[in-house]
């Protein structure tokens, strides 16, 4: 530490007065206790206060003791005043500094109690955890370790939140522009972090995305200029929030705080991240949510509810039936007739209420056939012939026993604080099936009930998460996981750019990230060109990708690089790469670069980064023909070549288009950059640009990017002017090295490493043309699609038709939640989310045959039931209350490829794609009618038929998405939404756990449904 800084960490206790000073109260007044104090040490003797020397420092520690002892008798502190007498936010960071003294001064005992706490929080958290023991070779876990160890092992047994926790504790609230203190609280029972600052601010546990402390939130820290010393009192939290991602940044005022917070809250973090992950842990998923229902009803804290009480509860939860109704189960649920309901009398009254008819139902239709006993011969029917199981029967019978042994004696009710277990015990060994009597055996309509609501019984077949796939095929035998433009946060011409964009996208698995990469003051900055999105330095870039590269998915990183800067800023980017990523950055040898006859696959290359960026010597070695015209800088149509008038007439016509589209963009982007001065600002300095000049900029920004007319710089010229190129760079393209798309025909020859990028407005137009020939081309080369320029919102196309072409790395705009972004995120969660999945036979397979059989369906749907829908929520966070019950519906929609195009005479009546090479992928949908005043457990029971086609059986290329709606008011935005690929639905009775619009699973929404295929 610098002597300056040492000085600064120790003030004279007058200076800590002097800061104690800005202390407020709950009311926003200043703490008199703490004025007094300083009035009286400003009017002693200043002459006998240089006297006395240490005497008056001790004195002045006594005094200040005093005065503190009064403190505890006045309003708790609200918050600390940054602002000096001249009314200015305070640069530095003094706040901090007054709580750490003040509490060194005369609070020894809660910093005792404190130790003590964190002692016991971290003895019963080690319990908790499953016994394990390190591998030869690698060391017990560190204390540092110790937040990602509660991660992935958190027990599902009750967190015990330490009492300072619930009360609240001080901790300052970091932002660019400020720095508070405020009174924060762990709320383990309504799944909340709780603060007040103007208003009550909240943060649902289960919103929270991911959790950073210490080293790993450094950059903030960084960013905002703050001191090293805070680093391991550091807690960034990044959730999402009304729609959008926000981050929350706090110190902790003690090491101690920091401790306590960071070990509960990740356990706490961990449980719903388990619950949020499909079905499962359904004795877990009650308890919480009977807690949160009993926590947010007992607003007296006498753990009793009155019947007014309930009443209020049952009205939030969408319940419709009539106070008669309700005051019947209150009577019937208050077994001691006490005229109100504790804990156990509430869990009873609960279960009246999500009583469940449907499944009592279908129950007793299953066993009516067996003299209404359920025995292994009526399950193992039910899971043949309705739920298409593929299990062996010894598999069955595990299952089955699992579930008729748990629930064969009635449970205990459930109290507060006690263990449960998540899920069925195994079969002890001295259980077998051969010891059962399977006539006498026979599954309870609970346990029926507790089964369907499984993980065994999942919609989803690759529940399991598990790498499934052959992932020893080359690179171009798979679907890769990409992300386009991976650095915006917002839109492509104003957005942030930012290493958050990276993180969020490698931690949901993205596989292939983009840096478009210019000139900088130093090293090569990453910013979209041509527009007034911010700059990120290129280090800090790959720094972050180095760190969450591996996080999700051990399969190969590619980083899809746009080179604009010259060969200096070239040659500091590849050392930049090396210095990252040292052994794991795939590079040439000294020797040169070798033929390649087929790319590697993803299992030799895990763990290894690859750099894609288009290698100008091989473009100016490969130059086109002279009337050879591309539409954009990395893409051409199937044609080779085309004349000037074509050129002229296609520019033309995208000039157009741009005109006509930019209207409306413009005034959307006016808007938004009257909200984001302070992005121009940054952008251009502190000069406020004028609005005429802000629409001529997005006006060239959005015709630059959409044509894509403009040269690129470091190209060279006709005149053969030598290329001008990093050597260092082209080493680092190895297995995916970028070239100009010269056409696909039997003339052209691509080596296997040779990659080119398409628009998908290009795209579109190959595959219009010929979309056998770019499957073919798939065959042994990598191709990526990205979305055209006009798209400023960073809007997505459906990423299925490309793939249904061949194509591995169809990029999309993470940061924009849209039905694209839900077709790809339900596609990659399939093989265990490792971000690569196999290609379907047909698409790999040169027998054209295969892609010549088509085949027509009917996907019927019964929509059952809901239970548990959501209410909305306001931009803080809270549950909306005065809207009315919602009255819902169900709408089922299919979203199919364009199979127009695998054949050369169309069936009747089938979509294609427009003259302008739009994509009009085929989408069939039907929908139920409404329910009328419930949103607790409406039951439907409405058979749904949707037909459509499919080509050599690429069902994983088809997508179903079932969306829960409000009738009447707000109709467009969704409650609920689940989509899931075809091909991997399970078939049968399933509860398909729902999901908010930003992809996030509610914890208790479900829709029941039947399902099944045919051929029609």
């Amino acid at each position: 530490m610098e002597p300056h800084d040492q000085q600064r960490s120790t003030p004279s206790p007058k200076q800590i007065l002097r800061r104690a000073a800005g202390l407020l109260t709950t009311q926003g007044k200043p703490v008199q206790a703490f004025q007094d104090a300083l009035h009286s040490q400003d009017a002693a003797p200043r002459d006998e206060e240089s006297s006395s020397g240490g005497t008056s420092d001790s004195s002045l520690r006594r005094s200040l003791s005093k005065r503190l002892s009064k403190v505890k008798t006045a309003p708790i502190v609200r918050g600390i005043s940054l602002r000096g007498d001249n009314g200015q936010i305070r640069q530095r960071h003094g706040r901090a500094l007054s709580e750490s003294q003040i509490s060194h001064l005369n609070v020894g005992a809660n910093t005792t109690s404190i130790h003590s706490l964190l002692e016991t929080t971290q003895a019963s958290l080690q319990s908790s955890l499953p016994d394990s023991r390190p591998d030869s070779g690698l060391q017990a876990p560190s204390q540092e370790q110790l937040p990602q160890q509660i991660t992935r092992r958190a027990s599902m047994a009750d967190v015990s939140v330490p009492l300072p926790l619930q009360h609240g504790v001080p901790m300052t609230k970091v932002s660019p522009r400020s720095q508070k203190s405020y009174i924060f609280r762990l709320d383990a029972d309504q799944g909340q972090i709780i603060w007040e600052s103007k208003k009550l601010r909240i943060i649902p546990i289960e919103s929270i995305k991911e959790l950073r402390s210490g080293l790993d939130a450094r950059y903030y820290r960084q960013q905002f200029q703050l001191a090293s010393e805070y680093e391991d009192r550091w807690i960034t939290i990044i959730y999402i929030l009304d729609g959008q991602y926000k981050i929350l940044h706090l110190i902790a005022s003690s090491k101690e705080t920091f401790q306590l917070w960071d070990i509960t809250l990740r356990k706490l973090y961990a449980i719903r991240q388990q619950l949020m992950t499909g079905l499962g842990n359904e004795e877990m998923r009650h308890a919480v949510w009977l807690r949160q229902c009993w926590k947010s009803s007992d607003q007296q804290c006498d753990q009793k509810l009155v019947f007014e009480e309930v009443e209020r509860l049952c009205r939030r939860l969408n319940i419709n039936s009539s106070q008669e109704d309700l005051l019947r189960l209150f009577k019937q649920a208050d077994s001691q007739h006490r005229g109100f309901l504790d804990f156990v009398d509430f869990q009873r009254f609960v279960k009246l209420l999500k009583a469940r008819p449907e499944l009592d139902l279908l129950y007793k239709k299953l066993a009516s056939g067996n003299r209404g006993r359920f025995t292994f011969k009526v399950f193992e029917q039910f899971m043949r012939d309705c739920q298409k199981s593929s299990l062996s029967q010894e598999e069955l019978i595990s299952v089955f026993l699992r579930y008729a042994i748990k629930f064969e004696s009635a449970k205990p009710p459930f109290l507060p604080g006690q263990p449960l277990s998540a899920s069925p015990p195994p079969l002890s060994p001295s259980t077998s099936s051969s010891t059962i009597n399977f006539d006498d055996t026979t599954l309870s309509s609970d346990a029926f009930s507790a089964f369907l609501l499984s993980s065994d019984n999942s919609a989803f077949m690759d529940q399991h998460g598990k790498v499934y796939h052959d992932m020893t095929r080359p690179l171009c035998d798979y679907f890769i996981s990409s992300s386009h433009n991976t650095y915006l946060v917002g839109s492509q011409v104003m957005g942030d750019s930012t290493i958050e964009g990276y993180i969020r996208a490698l931690l949901q698995g993205c596989r292939s990230v983009e840096l478009d990469i210019y000139d900088g003051d130093g090293e090569p900055m990453v910013f979209h060109g041509k527009t007034l999105t911010s700059k990120v330095p290129v280090r800090e870039v790959c720094e972050a990708i180095a760190k969450y590269a591996f996080v999700t998915s051990p399969y190969p990183i590619i980083i899809s690089a746009e080179i604009r800067c010259s060969v200096s800023q070239q040659d500091i980017f590849a050392t930049i790469m090396h210095e990252v990523f040292g052994e794991a950055l795939v590079s040439a040898s000294s020797e040169g670069q070798l033929r390649i006859d087929k790319l590697p696959s993803p299992e030799d290359l895990k763990g290894r980064v690859l750099v894609k960026a288009k290698n100008l010597y091989v473009s100016e070695r490969e130059r086109i023909r002279p009337k050879e015209i591309t539409v954009d800088t990395e893409s051409s149509s199937t044609e080779t070549s085309a004349t000037e008038s074509d050129t002229t007439q296609e520019i033309r016509e995208e000039l157009r288009k741009v005109k006509t589209q930019n209207i409306e963009a413009i005034k959307e982007l006016k808007e938004e950059f009257r909200k984001a001065r302070n992005v121009f600002n940054r952008v251009r300095g502190h000069s406020q640009p004028s609005e005429k000049s802000v629409s001529n900029a997005l006006v060239s920004a959005a015709t630059a990017t959409s044509t894509a007319i403009a040269e690129p710089p470091l190209r060279s010229d006709k005149y053969g002017t030598k290329v001008k190129m990093s050597a260092a760079l082209v080493a680092l393209l190895v297995y995916t090295v970028g070239v100009k798309c010269r056409g696909i025909n039997k003339k052209e020859h691509y080596a296997p490493e040779h990659v080119f990028s398409l628009s998908e407005t290009t795209a579109n137009k190959i595959i219009k043309q010929g979309i056998l020939d770019l499957i073919k081309h798939t065959r042994n080369h990598l191709v990526r699609i990205y979305p055209k320029g006009l798209r400023l919102n960073s809007t997505n196309y459906l990423p299925h038709r490309y793939w249904a072409a061949g194509a591995q790395l169809v990029a999309l705009n993470w940061q924009t939640f849209d039905l694209g972004h839900m077709i790809n995120h339900a596609m990659f969660q399939r093989n265990g989310r490792a971000g690569y999945l196999l290609k379907p036979e047909a698409l790999r397979n040169p027998d054209k045959g295969l892609l010549a059989h088509r085949t027509s369906h009917h996907l019927n749907i019964t929509i059952i039931s809901a239970q548990l829908l959501p209410r909305p929520k306001d931009a803080m966070g809270h549950e909306i209350f005065d809207r009315h019950v919602v009255d819902p519906y169900v709408e089922v929609s299919i979203y199919t490829p364009d199979w127009a195009y695998f054949s050369s005479s169309p069936s009747p009546g089938t979509p294609t794609s427009a003259s302008n090479g739009t994509s009009t992928s085929r989408v069939v949908t039907a929908r139920t009618s409404s329910v009328k005043n419930n949103g607790f457990n409406p039951v439907w029971q409405e058979n749904l038929r949707l037909t459509f086609d499919c080509v050599a059986s690429l069902f994983e290329l088809v997508f179903v998405r079932f969306t829960v709606l409000r009738d009447g008011e707000n109709e467009d935005e969704p409650i609920a939404v689940y989509c899931i690929s075809l091909g991997s639905l399970a078939m049968g009775y399933r509860h398909l756990p729902l999901h908010d619009s930003q992809l996030s699973q509610y914890l208790f929404s479900t829709l029941f449904i039947k399902c099944s295929l045919q051929n029609s």
